[in-house]
């Protein structure tokens, strides 16, 4: 009754409570990666129900009586057994899932829709589309600064492939949404994909999820998911020599971040007067 009152009052949601607290994801391997989680805490609520009926059942069934001893038993064979085999049952099958949804996650295609460039460097990111040249030849993207977020405009619906690199130090592409990370190791090149569902256009915060320096809490971006179509036009905007301000106001987004802001690099501390 007590948690019956609870999961009413509390107003969720069915699928909310089938998250079990997972947040929501923008992608087909967040998904997938909910699902994996759901199936476990419904295996581990139960276990744990058959678990809290066996301690309950004994309690009450082999509660003292009387001061005359119960029949005492060295060993259950048929039992042991059980309780020895039943726990790597479990583990077989939450090892198989977890292997089936890993290697989706993990897995890339020989030829993606968009490839984006992920270089990072102390404290800041830049961005390229190494298939998408502009006027010089060169690929086009943007750069951050302490002035200015640099803003990922990326497409819905469509097969995205994050290459990364490093300047410097290990840092870490995160964007929260996509209830993915991967680090960005100097001398060494990381990539995964994603896919964000079309009807979840919009801005997404970017974070540095590796301890990489002073000013690694303020080394954010921003990830605009737009239609196919924006997208295509951001691309002939830049390939023309616009600038990401003005490519995304050309296509009616915000030309600036709209999740996180610039930081002060300032390290003169204030003196107590």
């Amino acid at each position: 009754m007590a948690g019956s009152t609870t999961l009413l009052l509390s107003g969720c949601s069915t699928e909310e409570v089938l998250r079990f607290g997972w947040p929501e994801g923008i992608t087909p391997q967040a998904e997938q990666m909910m699902d994996l989680w759901t199936g476990s805490a419904i295996a581990a609520l139960v276990v744990g129900v058959f678990v809290w009926g066996l301690i309950f059942w004994a309690v009450i069934r082999y509660r003292k009586k009387s001061d005359e001893l119960p029949v005492q038993t060295r060993f259950n064979l048929p039992i042991e057994i059980l309780y020895t085999a039943v726990p790597f049952l479990i583990i077989a099958v939450l090892f198989y899932y977890t292997a089936i949804v890993q290697t989706y996650v993990d897995k890339q295609k020989a030829n993606p829709d968009v490839t984006v460039s992920v270089v990072a460097f102390k404290w800041n990111w830049q961005f390229l589309y190494p298939e998408e040249l502009d006027e010089n030849r060169q690929p086009i993207g943007t750069v951050g600064s302490t002035e200015e977020i640099p803003v990922l405009v990326v497409p819905t619906g469509e097969r995205i492939r994050f290459v990364e690199t490093s300047n410097d130090v290990i840092h870490s592409f995160w964007v929260p949404a996509l209830l993915f990370k991967r680090d960005v190791i100097p001398g060494r090149t990381n990539s995964f994909e994603a896919t964000i569902n079309k009807g979840e256009e919009g801005a997404y915060v970017g974070r540095c999820a590796e301890l990489c320096g002073t000013y690694h809490a303020n080394m954010n971006f921003e990830m605009r998911a737009v239609t196919s179509e924006k997208f295509d036009q951001f691309i002939e905007a830049k390939k023309g020599g616009a600038s990401t301000y003005d490519a995304l106001e050309a296509i009616g987004e915000s030309p600036v971040a709209t999740t996180t802001t610039p930081f002060n690099p300032s390290r003169t501390a204030r003196q107590p007067s």
